[in-house]
This record gives C-alpha cells, structure tokens and sequence, in this order.
C-alpha cells in the first residue's frame, strides 16, 4: 500500500513552514490544511472509510495483553475475579491460592494479616471501606472501580446509585481501568441509570476487549452473532476462551452442534481453554478452589 507524501489534494509537499497532516482516519493520505481535506473528502471518503474499517479491525483483533503476576507465587493471576482477591491495604491483587496458603498457617487473630504487606486485615467493612477511600485518594484505580461495583450493586451499606457508580467507572477509566470500560459498556446494555444504546455499549465492550478483558470479548461475540457476523463472532470467542472464559467455549460448543462453527474450530477452542488452565494451575490453587476459602474481605 503507497502512502502520499505531498498534499492529496493540491499536490504541494512540505517545505519551509508548511507542514503535511495525515488524514487521522485512514492515515494513507496527507494535506496541508483543512479546507484541502475538505476538497478531497469526496474523492477519499470510500477508501478512507475502508482503510479506517481495516485499521480497527487490526488493533480490535490482537491478543489481549498478558495477564499480570501474583506478586507472591509469580504465575500468571486468573483472568477472571473468582481466582484473586485485591487487598486495599497495598492494593496488590493475589491468587487465591497463596492468599489459602498463607491463611492455613493462621493460628490466632492477631496473625491475620495480608500476605504481602502484612498489615494486619481489617475486621469490619467500615475499616475496609476506609482503606478503600484511602485508595481511591491514591488514584488506585482497581479501589475506584470496585467502589464503582459496590455503588451499582448497593453493597456494603451503600445505596444503589448508577450515577455514582457511572461516576467511579469512568474515573477508573481514565486511569487505565479496562474492566470498568467492561461496566459501562453494561451499564448502556442493560439501560442501568442510563437509556439503552448498543452503539455506546459496543464501543465500551471494544475499548475494554482491546485492554484484556475476557468478559467484554465474550459480549462482542455475543452482539457480532445476533447480528449473522458468525466469523467475526468466532474470531472474539475464541480470544475470550484463550483468556479462560469459559462461557465463550459454551458458545462456540454451541456454535458447532448447531453447524454455524467446524469441528476443527470447536477443537482449537478445547486445546486453547486448556492450555490457559494448565498456565494458571496449582497445587494451592487447586487447595484453595476445593475449600472455596479466600479472605473475608470485599474486594
């Protein structure tokens, strides 16, 4: 594919003080001002469009990001929240399985402590919640987004306020919080203190998708197949199930008994959920999911 490196309307390159400007869309073509791009926009606009299509697409597609180590046992954490605990105390996010670990070494109360930090744990939620706010005062942008959770939910003695949760969620977003993309793009699904618009949800599922999050690929191939885009949906499923989303391998199981998905592609999808659960496993992990024992703390 060329790349025009003089104005694509007028022809001009860049010298002395003039300076070219790629059309931010496509960024195939250059110009050297506006109302040079506006002249040209109706020669450009069908090959922008599809460049832009295909530039989305590409950035849409990767591979998620790799999931980050427990800072204890340093094997990769769980994708999904069932599999770790955060602790406001240090704002670390621990498997549950060296947070069981280290919790059948307990002997008394007062050795109830973090694994990581060891400050002892806190023995009320208006104790944690405070740990949380002094988090949140941190700019702890996991602390805004569980605050957020809680505000949506009505947990932990607060009322249910989507406005306020909407208000948390964005703030985490604004610090790199991708699930908290994940939520808002619910929040504009599911109508919760806002009007339903699936345009909005999508671009919110994407934004959180592109930054890791299982669930939000899930979504996407969820929406992709209600709308007959079976390949694209196969293509955000099985990104789900290589991140260990167990819902999208039920899809695509789905998918292939009802003949929308080839049994070589039901097959990868098995290879690729197991290998993430041979990634994660652990003999204490494993511990810890048979006694379903994790720390008493919200999180």
């Amino acid at each position: 594919m060329s790349y025009i490196s003089s104005c694509a309307n007028c022809g001009k390159g860049e010298e002395g003080s003039i300076s070219l400007k790629s059309c931010t869309a496509c960024k195939m073509v250059k110009y050297c001002n506006r109302e040079c791009q506006i002249a040209h926009r109706p020669q450009h606009k069908k090959e922008c469009r599809k460049r832009a299509a295909e530039l989305h697409d590409e950035e849409l597609f990767k591979q998620p990001p790799p999931d980050e180590d427990c800072p204890i046992c340093m094997m990769r954490l769980p994708t999904l929240g069932l599999g770790k605990t955060y602790l406001a105390c240090c704002g670390k996010s621990i498997c549950n399985g060296c947070v069981h670990a280290f919790r059948r070494r307990i002997t008394k109360r007062k050795d109830d402590v973090c694994p990581f930090c060891r400050i002892p744990m806190p023995t009320s939620d208006e104790e944690t919640i405070k740990r949380y706010e002094k988090r949140i005062e941190m700019n702890d942008a996991q602390a805004i987004h569980n605050m957020g959770v809680y505000y949506s939910k009505g947990l932990y003695g607060f009322p249910q306020d989507y406005d306020k949760a909407l208000e948390l969620y964005n703030k985490a977003v604004q610090l790199g919080c991708s699930t908290a993309h994940n939520n808002i793009g619910n929040a504009y699904h599911r109508g919760s203190g806002v009007e339903i618009n699936m345009k909005k949800a999508q671009h919110h599922y994407e934004l959180a998708a592109m930054g890791g999050v299982a669930q939000a690929r899930h979504n996407l191939g969820i929406i992709e197949g209600l709308t007959g885009n079976r390949d694209r949906a196969l293509r955000h499923l099985m990104i789900a199930i290589s991140s260990g989303y167990d819902e999208s391998l039920k899809k695509v199981k789905f998918m292939y008994e009802k003949g929308y998905a080839t049994k070589d592609y039901y097959k990868k999808a098995l290879e690729s959920y197991q290998a993430y659960l041979d990634e994660i496993k652990s003999e204490q992990r494993d511990k810890a999911a048979a006694a379903n024992d994790s720390f008493k703390y919200i999180g």
